[in-house]
Order: C-alpha cells, then structure tokens, then sequence
C-alpha cells in the first residue's frame, strides 16, 4: 500500500456518499439473529436469509475500480473507503460520515429485488459492496473508472455536516431514518460477561502395551490434520498474480507440506510478504492457556522458514472459534485470550485483527454437540528476501545430516494425534514454558536462513516428530536413518507435539552450523542423515524400532486425502494420481535454449506496443503484461469496453495477447461469452479479423485467451467450420486444475517458441476447461502431424514422455496437447500459463539452485523476447 493511502481522510459536508459492488437482495437479513442461537432452534427461513451469496467476478469488478483509483496516487478519487457487513447499510453508511452525517437517499441504493422494503434495503447484508466518500468533481471520473470496469455504482447521499443520519424515501417522501449519530456510534458502556470455570475431568493417556512404532504410524497418518492435503489443494488458483513465491507445495513431486506462504511485493524486486498459521483446539480440551501458546508457537515455528525482517515485526490475526455462552466456556476462552496476550508481549509481538465465531454449538435432536475452543493465529510480516525461503523437501539425499532444535525437554502426549486416533485427550498438554528460548532459536534460525546453510526445515507439529521426518522424506522421495538414545521411550517421544524444529544441512555445511548454534546455546540432537535409498530406518540404541519403505509409509498418509479425493472428482484420474505417486521420479527438466540475459531490455519511445486485453472476469493481466514489459514491449491495458465505443484501437498495436481467467463466469463454458461479445458485433469482428490478416502481427492467448482464440477461428488454422473447429473443454478430472506440470516444447513455426525446441520445462496450470477436443480423428491428425507441427507445447511424464495421464496431463488432452499455433507461427494459443512461470521465484520447483539463481529469468522469459525479436525485424 501506499503510504498516502494508509489512513482514510475525513467526510466534510458536500462530499458524496457512494456504493459500488452488487444490487441489494435479501441476504443476510437474519444474520445476527441466526448466529446468536443455537443452529438446532433456527427457523428455516432465518436460517435461509443469513445466507451469504458469493459473486467472485463482482469482487473481480470491485477490485479492479480500487486499484485503479489507487494508482492514480495523489490524484486517488477516493477519500475514505468502508466495506459492507454487518448490519448492511445501516451501518456501512453511518460510519463512513462519521460525525458529520448525510443525508441517504435509500431509492438511490441499487435494488435485485423491487420488492425489497426500505428496512430490508437499510439492513441487507449483501455481500461484494463497498461504501465510499468522493469529492463532487471527482464524481464524472469516478463513474467513468465503474462504467469501463462494468461495475455498478450508485450515488447515495450527501454529507450534511448536521451530525446526523438522514434516510429519504421518494416513493413517499418518508423519513424512516432520522437519527443524532453521537447517540447511535457514540462510546457504549462496558459490558460484563459472567462464566463460571468447572473442574475438567482429564483421563492419563493409556496406551496399548503391545504398540509399536509401525502400528501407530498406520493409524496417526490417515487424521485428517496429520495427513495429506492434496484435496484441497489443486482445486485452487495458487499462481495468480504471478506474485506468489511459496504456496501449498513443495519438492519435485509438489506435495503440500510448504511450511509458510510468500508473495513478492513486485515482479521486479525480492522483498516480499509472508503468512503462516497456528492452531491446537484438542490441546485445548486439556488446557486453554497451553493451547493458546501452542498455536502461537506454531505460526511461528512455520513462519521462521521465511526470510523476515525480523521476528517483532509479526502482526497476527487472531481467530476465535467458541461456544463462549455455555457454562465453563466463557472463562475458558478468557483464559486462552489473556495466555495469547501475555507470551505475545514477551516475544514482542501483537494481534491486530481477527474474527469471533462464538456460537459454536448446536442441537441435534436432544443433544447439545459443541465444537471444542479453536483459536487460530494467523501472522503476517514483511519479507527480506522472498528467494530464501526454506521448505520441508530433503534436497540432498546421501549427503546431507538431520538435526533436531526442541524448545522443551519434556515429551508429553496430551491433545495428540496420537492419543485421538485411540480416543483419547489425555491430562497433560504440550505447551511453551521458555518464551526466550523459542525466540532466540527462532533468531538464530533466521541466521542460518540467510546465510543458505539450511536445505530443508520443518517444524515439529501434528503427529510429531515422526511425522516431521517422514513429510521431509517424503517430498524429498528418499529415506532416513535415524539414530536416538536407547534411554528415550520411543511413543512419547517420537508422537508428541511439543515445538520443535528439524532441519536438513548439507554435509558441507554441518560443522558451520553446529557451530553457529553452540555459539548461540542452542541445544541440538543429531537425529541421522537423508538416503538415497527410500528406506526409512529408525533405531533407539541398537534396537531397530521402525524399518519401512518410505512409498508404503506415503501411501498410508495420502489414503484419507484420496478417499476425500474420489467424491469430488472423476474416479479414474483419482486413482492414476494416487497409485502412480508410489513409482514418481519426480520433475526433470532439460534447456534446451540460449541463455536468458541477466538484464532484460528496458522499454522505449520506439518499443512496440503490444495490447494486453481483458474481459469481465479476467485475471491475469498484470502478470501478462509484466512479462512483455520486461521483454522490452510498452505494454496497454484493453478492456474490450475499450474496443467496443472505440477509445481503443487494434490498428495502434503489432501484438495482443488475450488473458486468462473466467470471462462472463464462464457460464456458457469457457469463453464462449467472450467470444460471442465478439462474434455477434460485426464492427468488433472486423476490428479483430483487420488485425489477425495484417502482416508482421502477433497473438498470444493463455488459458481463457487460448480458450477465445479457438472459438474464433485463429488457430490451428483459418476457415474450419464449427463442427470441426478444435476447442478446449471441461477437464477430464471433472474440476478446476491448478498444477505444476511439465510440458516438452515441439519443432514448430510458432515464433514464440523460436530456440525452446527440445526442451522440456515445468509451467504452471490453472484452468478447469482445458482438455483439447477435436470431433473427428482426422483433424487431430493434422495438428499432430510433424509435417504441419500446429501443437507445439504437450504434457510429459517424469520421464519426458507425452503423456495422457492424471495429473501429468491435468486435463486429458489427446495426445498431451497443451497449445496450439497458426501454420505460419505469428498466433499461439496455449493452456498453461507461461507468463506466471517467466521468473526463477515462481517456479515451486527449481532443483537446488541458489538464492541469487531464482531471481533470474526462467526459460519462458525466452517467449516474450522472441516477440520482441520479431517484431524488431519485421517492422
């Protein structure tokens, strides 16, 4: 942000008051009164009318006006700014004139619904809405900004500087509204809440006598927080923006076990954000205040893999889940809150945010079910380097030494996964009793990061220590030898949850870093070291307490997460996915190109212009037009608003490159609404067909894009009827697909491609229509065909193979087709997203190169310069 926008300026009176987003319905009229009772008592119609409906392309719209209003700087439209929630209008309105008033015209408010009543209009909690204050001359160019955007806006009021809130009905010049706004928002009186604490009544833990380490795992790793997450993982966007450094998966087989997220503040520089949460409820069935610590030290024992600017500058949201109204669990929340708050100044932190839900209970029938006391912590804080962040994936296996950093030496299995999956709690919790020493380790940690002297890192949670070494194996597809005292009892120890860190260093690096922490009095256990071989083999003394196959130990962990996986996907891409993990290789790559130059050239007077076009929907143009920046192009934003009333015209621009996202929702399938907005104008059509017949033009189109260029016509070629026309269809998965994969660039004419024939590179994919379909054999034939060469880009395997097969081919492609091009190379269409994958840093998958190394140009960076070769010696 800005630091000019970091506060909102104060209403005076003739300011307007406006609303920008979606129309009123009736939503969210029975919100407060449905959260405040227990689920089980609600009538249906309330219930029903605390619905809250998402629109994600009107926050698309919404987004896009702010942010262009934002980056007019100084010249920023917007004075203040209040989103709507609770309480709708009543509320969004009367804050944000806070305290000089206005008055409301409530007709002015745009209405779904004519028969909405004024009350429901004022008290509606609609969602995808903001209200804010503009100047009266800035009033034309504001609208202006929401009418190229395609986002409604109404002007509601103005500012009367009375102090008070009036609501004007024209149908009937009422006045349902008249109020002092001192009276309304003015100080309320502190309120007490009174709970009574209750003695718990705690269990000792008691295990089977013939336990061991193989038949515990065999039930700890299917929990659903102990094991896999993979199915919620790729049925999101997790590379949009092009800004996102470390999502959810890591290592050469994208496996979610990333400890932290990292995003780049820019495209162009390594300073960035991070976030990473922590949370224990069944901790806190035992203690509140040790589940409190707990999840405090878990954010920061996966946030300290980021390279930050420094521990203090931590900012945490703090989320509270509570049915705080029944005996006992109000205190205990108390408790929790006042634990948080106190080892938060110690470590010189703070919450500055959050959300309550404090209603979590219900009645089924006669019986009262409450969820337990969740307190999530979510921190957040300014990143040094976003090329330095650690993951869990083991990267040198054979070569590399395992250590493990305990902030307690107690081993306690209370709240564990352990003593869940034998249905138990347990009476003693894991919790933090030495806050400095977690904050000198976290330092420390931070140290060696900086330094490159740690491989892998994964804190210590969920499962235990066991889980920690197996997920590092895991991702890293090899196995361990791990070596403890003969004294340790190997359940406690290996199964508890106390914090902890385990890290992965290089046998080069191993001296510097014992050193670097002996210095520091930071006490270690040399654990083992990684193995080529996928055996992991854990001993206490000379006692061989555990020895299994790494793969048969990974499929016991990606069990429950495939179960979940087969009821919301097609079965038979589930099932590839989950049996062919066991024989994975992992990605490989080959370049098979000249390398990028460090410095990319910089834009001119003289660059071409290239055009980077949009739709309602869209989103992924600013990481498009970043990487035509970089190759030198002056790169436009185009709505197709701009094209339609002609501010805009093609006939100024030798490249367009047509964006991803969900054009129109996607309603029709994909892009079909985008290509009828063309198709059906014939002005548009010829504007369109004018630029596609110039000579020495170029297209590009990416997922969406790609989806639009082949409704229209322009590849694989020009003058295949409809019938035969190849397009892109729902994937084979039957869901969204977002994946890493790797694809093999093919000899062809597209010029984009120039010099990347033969290579075999990872790019990422985010589409949920992006099978190739061809309604007859023969035309397939011909795009195949090695004479013509119109599918330049296909998806392989981990042996370079094309391949048809989940999740290697995300979409089931015929023949792993994952682009095609016009036989004289000037308009590619392809499905993945090379402009997201132009930087070393978005790639969640290099190898093991260096920090320094993944600032650099990736391989596609190639594709952007070939245009800007082309157009150089063709104009």
């Amino acid at each position: 942000m800005d630091h000019s926008h970091a506060k909102k300026k104060a209403p005076h009176k003739g300011m307007l008051v406006v609303k920008i987003g979606g129309p009123a319905y009736r939503i969210g009229i029975g919100g407060g009164a449905a959260s405040s009772q227990l689920q089980g008592e609600n009538k249906e119609s309330l219930d029903f009318n605390a619905v809250q409906r998402g629109d994600a392309e009107m926050e698309n719209k919404l987004n896009r006006v702010i942010k262009t209003c934002v980056e007019m700087r100084d010249k920023n439209p917007i004075i203040s700014i209040h989103d709507q929630g609770a309480g709708g209008n009543g509320n969004v309105l009367k804050e944000i004139v806070e305290p000089e008033g206005a008055k409301i015209e409530i007709r002015n408010v745009l209405v779904g619904d004519n028969s909405l009543s004024v009350l429901e209009i004022w008290g509606g909690e609609y969602q995808e809405n903001d209200a804010l204050l503009i100047e009266a001359h800035s009033r034309d160019l504001f609208e202006s900004v929401c009418k190229r955007e395609h986002l409604p806006v109404s002007f509601v009021g103005v500012v009367t500087g009375d102090g008070k809130v009036v609501v004007h009905d024209t149908w009937d010049d009422s006045t349902p509204v008249d109020l002092e706004l001192e009276q309304v928002l003015g100080s309320m009186p502190a309120k007490t809440f009174v709970s009574n604490r209750m003695k718990k009544d705690l269990r000792d833990l008691v295990l089977p006598t013939d336990l061991d380490i193989s038949s515990a795992l065999n039930r700890v790793l299917r929990v659903l927080s102990v094991g896999s997450k993979l199915f919620l993982t790729n049925k999101v966007d997790r590379s949009v923006t092009g800004l996102v450094s470390q999502q959810q998966c890591v290592g050469s087989l994208q496996l979610p076990l990333s400890n932290c997220a990292v995003i780049a503040q820019s495209h162009f520089e390594r300073t960035g954000a991070a976030t990473a949460i922590g949370e224990q409820p069944i901790k806190g069935l035992i203690s509140p205040q040790a589940m409190a610590r707990m999840s405090v030290g878990e954010m920061l024992t996966n946030m300290v893999w980021a390279h930050i600017t420094a521990l203090e500058d931590i900012k945490c949201s703090a989320n509270w889940m509570w049915a705080a109204k029944l005996p006992n669990e109000g205190a205990e929340m108390y408790d929790a809150a006042t634990a948080m708050r106190d080892m938060m100044i110690d470590l010189g932190i703070a919450v500055d945010g959050g959300k309550d839900s404090l209603s979590m209970a219900t009645k089924v029938n006669e019986e009262l079910v409450k969820a337990p006391g969740t307190l999530v912590v979510s921190g957040y804080v300014t990143v040094t380097d976003i090329c330095k962040t650690v993951t869990p994936d083991i990267k040198y296996s054979g070569n590399s030494q395992i250590i493990l950093i305990e902030m307690s030496d107690q081993h306690r299995l209370g709240g564990s996964a352990l003593a869940q999956v034998f249905n138990q709690v347990g009476s003693i919790s894991p919790d933090v009793e030495n806050v400095g020493l977690l904050k000198k380790a976290f330092n420390v940690i931070q140290h060696l990061i900086s330094k490159e002297l740690i491989s892998a890192g994964h804190d210590r949670s969920d499962g235990g220590l066991i889980t920690t070494l197996l997920e590092m194996a895991f991702a890293g597809n090899c196995g361990m030898e791990i070596s403890v005292a003969s004294s340790v009892d190997p359940m406690s120890y290996f199964f508890a949850e106390e914090l902890g860190f385990v890290l992965e260093v290089t046998d080069e690096n191993a001296n510097q870093v014992f050193s670097i922490l002996a210095d520091n009095h930071i006490t270690y256990t040399h654990l083992g070291r990684s193995t080529i071989t996928t055996t992991v083999n854990i001993k206490a003394g000379d006692k061989t307490i555990l020895i299994e196959d790494m793969c048969t130990l990974r499929d016991i962990w990606n069990e429950t997460s495939s179960k979940l996986e087969l009821l919301q996907a097609n079965p038979e891409c589930v099932c590839q996915e989950t049996e062919g993990l066991r024989s994975r290789t992992g990605i490989s790559f080959k370049y098979n190109y000249e390398s990028i130059p460090i410095h990319l050239p910089l834009y001119n007077e003289s660059s071409p212009n290239v055009a980077i076009i949009r739709e309602e929907g869209s989103n992924g143009d600013r990481e498009m037009a970043v990487a035509f920046h970089a190759a030198g192009f002056r790169v436009w934003d185009v709505t197709m608003s701009d094209l339609l009333e002609k501010r805009i015209s093609l006939r100024d621009f030798v490249g367009i490159a047509f964006v991803g996202g969900f054009s129109y929702a996607d309603v029709m399938d994909s892009g079909k609404g985008w290509a009828g907005s063309i198709r059906f104008n014939r002005d548009i059509l010829n504007h369109f067909e004018e630029f596609y017949n110039r000579k020495n033009t170029f297209s590009l189109g990416v997922c969406n894009g790609c989806q639009l260029m082949a409704l229209l016509g322009w590849v694989p070629w020009r003058g295949i009827t409809d019938k035969d026309q190849p397009r892109f269809i729902h994937n084979k998965s039957g869901r969204f697909e977002s994946r890493f994969s790797t694809v093999k660039i093919m000899p062809s004419p597209a010029i984009m491609l120039k010099g990347l024939e033969g290579s075999v590179l990872a790019i990422w994919v985010a589409h949920g229509e992006g099978r190739a379909y061809f309604n007859n054999t023969k035309m397939l034939d011909m795009v195949t065909d090695e004479r013509k060469n119109l599918s330049p880009v296909r998806y392989v395997d981990d042996d370079r193979n094309i391949t048809e097969q989940y999740p290697f081919n995300p979409n089931g492609s015929p023949r792993g087709i994952a682009a095609l091009c016009s036989p004289d190379g000037k308009h590619l269409a392809i499905m993945p997203h090379p402009e997201r994958s132009i930087y070393n840093w978005q790639w969640p998958y290099t190898g093991h190169i260096k920090a320094d190394e993944k600032a650099l140009p990736s391989p596609w960076m190639k594709m952007f310069l070939n245009a800007r070769e082309y157009c150089t010696s063709n104009h």
